[in-house]
């Protein structure tokens, strides 16, 4: 395990590695979606991501927060060499997540049939969220593994795990969803009638379900493997530990409560827009329009199930900035290095900037034939996904952005500031969503709209607590223009390249698959050429001393 100070900006190349197998794991999932998909169906998918939203929130305030805030809390520790004191923690937080997660997972199962009496839930979505429970119990075991290793400045270990995970979650959920609608309805036909129609939907997604445990399941294993691996070195640093004084378990588990429940909130509430969104449009909306469940459900899963996921993809980079941060961010609060923390804060924010609106042009510019490479649909779906993935695409900066800033906030110990800003952002754009159904006919559009909306918000609200919290003053032109800039030249090239090979082979996959690397390679020429990156800045990425010598043969950089 690599210590945290070895590079001064080693904290990129950690979160460059996060981010690659974020960005694999996601790609992953997106490739067995087409599959799914033509097993279950839209009516399938709509279950699943409304089932799937509940599940969200328990796991948010059960132990989605766990990397994070364990992570900040074992960093402060190894920064001052505690290692006794950091292990306690480790242990601390195995038994906060053994219990959290337990209650948790038993809330989940024995609560899904109190929300469908409150009619928050759909009937057919109860077997769904039972087969989520026990994962949270295994996630919660499994998010102390990973925060601990990367407080140690060590994401690999959590890469690895992600894409293993992925792995076997794409693999178990068409699996299972095919054993069990073969099973149920004796073909995997769909049925004429509408409740045949139901019922198949409705195994097709509990298969589904079942696969995000047989992950979770799949990267905890390797996770204590891992551990155990690392054993000798852990206790070697243990006994070799000379601190006078070791923190007393009750004062760690307090402390832990303190710093997980904040985490908690801030989490929870920030990823809440999905389950509020989902209640919105699944529940809300049909009642006061007396809508067509079926064709409800329908519609929600091709705008969660396909252009959402879509554009969720690249904020993989900006969640993995976002967990090398904090570690970083709390031991330089710590020592009071204020310029260390600006620092960081500015290389964090371009390279975040450099990713995040390049791949928002390109999911713009390119998001019929990317719709089309990944998923099967008729020609009016595949205009609905194409429409909505373009107004989403907004969206990705913004997430980016407040994704980063609320975990700048978090690791200078303002845990408080993202909890707020997100409530804040979440009332806009809840009442912006019911007055866009409401009163207009943009139907899905109107979700859209109200994800950017919120992304912006929290964007806006967070990077002006970031400016009070440290007197921080963000550079314009290398972190937003310029990528702008680039990114324009980018997607102009991109779309005529694809363009120019649908002409020659009349086949969008084939087009769309040389289009992305061509415009990849323009953007790289283009932020050269404008001097939007430094060699240092460049050399920070993973393999970035490849880049710089590409550059320098091509004599774009001296």
């Amino acid at each position: 395990m690599a210590d945290n100070s070895s590079r001064k900006n080693s904290f990129i190349i950690q979160a460059g590695i996060l981010a690659a197998a974020g960005i694999i794991s996601r790609i992953i999932g997106l490739l067995y979606r087409g599959p799914l998909h033509r097993v279950i169906g839209d009516l399938g998918l709509g279950y699943y991501q409304s089932a799937h939203n509940y599940y969200t929130i328990v796991l948010l305030i059960s132990s989605y927060s766990i990397p994070s805030a364990i992570s900040k809390v074992i960093a402060q520790k190894l920064a001052l060499r505690e290692y006794r004191s950091a292990h306690r923690v480790f242990k601390s937080a195995l038994i906060y997540v053994l219990a959290v997660g337990g209650a948790a997972s038993l809330l989940l199962f024995f609560g899904a049939d109190f929300l469908c009496k409150m009619e928050l839930l759909g009937e057919n979505e109860v077997l769904v969220l039972q087969a989520f429970a026990p994962t949270i119990f295994i996630y919660g075991i499994l998010g102390v593994l990973r925060g601990y290793f990367q407080a140690h400045g060590s994401m690999v270990q959590t890469s690895v795990s992600q894409i293993l995970e992925q792995i076997a979650n794409a693999i178990v959920s068409v699996g299972a969803a095919y054993l069990l609608i073969r099973g149920t309805m004796g073909t995997l036909e769909i049925p004429a009638d509408e409740a045949g129609r139901v019922t198949r939907a409705t195994y097709g997604a509990v298969g589904s379900a079942l696969g995000a445990g047989a992950g979770v399941l799949t990267a905890l294993l390797f996770m204590v493997g891992v551990y155990m691996l690392n054993r000798g070195t852990i206790d070697k640093r243990i006994q070799n530990d000379r601190h006078v004084g070791t923190d007393s378990y009750k004062s760690i588990m307090r402390t832990i409560v303190m710093v997980v429940t904040p985490f908690i909130l801030s989490t929870a509430i920030y990823n809440l827009s999905a389950t509020v969104n989902n209640t919105v449009y699944t529940q809300i909306f049909p009642s006061l329009r007396e809508l067509d469940e079926v064709a409800v459900f329908s519609r929600w899963g091709v705008f969660s199930g396909q252009a959402l996921t879509i554009s969720n993809i690249p904020i993989a980079f900006a969640s993995a900035m976002a967990s090398a941060v904090i570690p970083s961010m709390a031991q330089m609060a710590a020592a009071g290095d204020m310029k260390g923390v600006k620092e960081k804060n500015t290389l964090a924010m371009k390279t975040i900037m450099l990713i995040s609106i390049p791949c928002a042009v390109g999911l713009f510019v390119l998001a019929r034939p990317m719709t089309g490479l990944l998923f099967h649909n008729v020609q009016e779906t595949e205009d609905l996904v194409t429409g909505l993935l373009m107004a989403l695409s907004l969206s990705v900066v913004f997430y980016a952005l407040s994704t980063l800033n609320s975990s700048v906030l978090q690791g200078l110990g303002k845990v408080n500031t993202p909890i707020i800003n997100a409530g804040i952002a979440l009332v806009i754009q809840t009442v912006a969503a019911l007055l866009l159904l409401l009163f207009t006919e943009l139907d899905l559009y109107s979700m859209a709209i109200a994800v950017t909306l919120y992304a912006g918000v929290m964007c806006l609200l967070n990077q002006w607590a970031v400016r009070r919290a440290t007197g921080y003053r963000q550079e314009i032109v290398k972190t937003f223009l310029i990528p702008t800039l680039a990114s324009g030249c980018m997607g102009a090239v991109a779309w005529a390249t694809y363009e120019a090979f649908l002409m020659m082979t009349s086949s969008p996959r084939i087009s769309v698959i040389i289009a992305i690397p061509v415009g990849a390679c323009v953007y790289f020429l283009m932020l050269l050429l404008l001097r939007g990156i430094s060699e240092q800045e460049l050399r920070a990425f993973p393999k970035g001393y490849l880049l710089v010598r590409l550059a320098r043969k091509c004599r774009l950089m001296k």
